[in-house]
């Protein structure tokens, strides 16, 4: 059985960076290989993690959906084509980035080959990173239908708090199986109030750690370096492996 390991949060609270994280810690611990998937519309897995693309599945989705009366080649195989040729290979890790969500029009047909090739690709995976969008509604479409390990992240702020509350009950409400799930404060300065606490508290949401706020991200982001590959000793990066040592893995 394969480890699957989901990420979600609203926009701007790092959610993509422990993502990242995440797929540089499974690989520092010696479980390889990981596919990560970047199922965010507004994809920012692959400079995370230091790697480029040229397709992604919603470009093949497309060309099939595109395709109707084209015999030359069957939908099947022309989907397989293309999501071997969307997927980037790396020496630890692998990535595959989704894409846009569908237009307009019926994708029933494209999602239902794509849904079935990408069953078949991702077994090959046995651990797999999965960085979402808030909305998660097209990933339990085309790709998890369940997911051992989930992080809701969130910043120290009754905003990002109240996404989060909406993130954990949507899990709850799509078909996937989630195992274990967790909130991930993240940017955090100095101690966290009590009014947040008694959110998480009557969701409740099960805490797994706090992430401070480091600067060092800042920068790393800002000179367009890969901030998953930030050293261990940097204060943000120790918490959240530590976060990853004590929930990750059984």
């Amino acid at each position: 059985m394969s480890l699957i390991v989901g990420m979600a949060g609203k926009g701007g609270v790092g959610k993509t960076t422990i993502a990242g994280m995440a797929v540089r810690y499974l690989a520092s611990i010696g479980k390889v290989p990981i596919l990560a998937v970047d199922a965010d519309s507004n994809a920012n897995l692959a400079d995370v993690l230091g790697m480029s693309y040229d397709r992604t599945l919603s470009d093949a989705r497309e060309e099939m959906k595109s395709s109707v009366g084209d015999v030359s080649i069957t939908k099947d195989v022309l989907i397989e084509l293309r999501t071997q040729e969307a997927i980037v290979e790396g020496d630890d890790f692998d990535i595959v980035v989704m894409g846009q969500p569908e237009g307009s029009g019926c994708y029933c047909a494209a999602n239902a080959v794509l849904a079935g090739v990408l069953d078949k690709t991702f077994k090959n995976y046995p651990y797999q990173v999965i960085d979402n969008e808030a909305g998660m509604e097209h990933i339990s479409r085309l790709t998890a239908k369940r997911m051992d390990i989930f992080y809701v992240v969130s910043d120290a702020s009754r905003r990002g708090l109240t996404a989060a509350q909406r993130i954990w009950r949507l899990v709850d409400e799509l078909k996937i199986s989630i195992k274990r799930k967790y909130l991930v404060l993240n940017r955090v300065r100095g101690e966290v109030g009590q009014d947040l606490m008694d959110i998480i508290k009557g969701e409740p949401m099960e805490l797994a750690g706090v992430v401070p706020d480091d600067q060092s991200i800042y920068d790393s982001d800002q000179k367009g370096r890969p901030t998953s590959a930030l050293p261990a000793t940097l204060p943000a990066v120790s918490a959240i492996y530590d976060i990853f040592k004590k929930t990750l893995l059984d």
